[in-house]
């Protein structure tokens, strides 16, 4: 977990980019090249501008535009590339920070569903080298023998045919919506999903 994210430096940040991708860090020196295992999950929060208030209702921020673009770019797109899932979240309200919560779930839930999940992932991916949907590779999403209809792809195809996706991007919204799938004890993502895990990736509001 970074926290503040956008405080560190750009080039700390990208070097963060090879173990995303690989799960593995490489180090090339003259003569011999060391590898080194890094899959890891990573968790990235930032606030919308230095002072915290841009685009918050009821408040007032003070930073200059110039001073908006270049903290929004200290995460740079090759990163944000590599993370699956890119979300706006509001301030909580104080009804909800002091009012009871009603329907939440709790960790034992939550735990079962996810092993569920997995357990369902493995199953699928038995005949294959992989056992969890982020380790497929995206060439084998796309075209081997599990990929999806057409008609469940379509909101994917034309996110990458206008350019609003990269392929990387593409093969990631893929994995989280076969893991959505899992989540509901679908057989495979459908619209529904696809159109879900395009949203997690949009860097909406939420």
């Amino acid at each position: 977990m970074i926290d503040e994210a956008a405080e560190f430096s750009r080039v700390a940040l990208d070097a963060l980019r090879q173990p995303l991708e690989s799960g593995a860090i490489e180090v090339h020196r003259a003569g011999f090249t060391a590898r080194f295992p890094a899959r890891f999950q990573l968790l990235l929060a930032m606030n919308p501008c230095p002072c915290g208030n841009y685009g918050v209702r009821g408040a007032e921020c003070i930073c200059p535009p110039m001073a908006i673009r270049r903290y929004a770019t200290r995460l740079s797109g090759p990163l944000r590339d590599r993370i699956d899932i890119d979300l706006q979240v509001t301030r909580v309200a104080a009804s909800r920070a002091t009012g009871r919560s009603a329907g939440v779930t709790t960790t034992a839930a939550a735990r079962a569903r996810v092993a569920a999940a997995r357990k369902r992932a493995a199953a699928r991916w038995q005949s294959t080298p992989w056992r969890r949907n982020a380790d497929v590779p995206g060439t084998w999403l796309r075209q081997g023998a599990l990929r999806l209809p057409a008609g469940a792809r379509a909101p994917l195809d034309r996110a990458l045919e206008r350019g609003a996706l990269t392929l990387r991007g593409y093969d990631r919204v893929l994995r989280v919506a076969w893991t959505m799938a899992d989540l509901a004890d679908r057989e495979q993502p459908g619209v529904d999903e696809i159109g879900r895990a395009l949203h997690l990736r949009s860097g909406v509001p939420r």
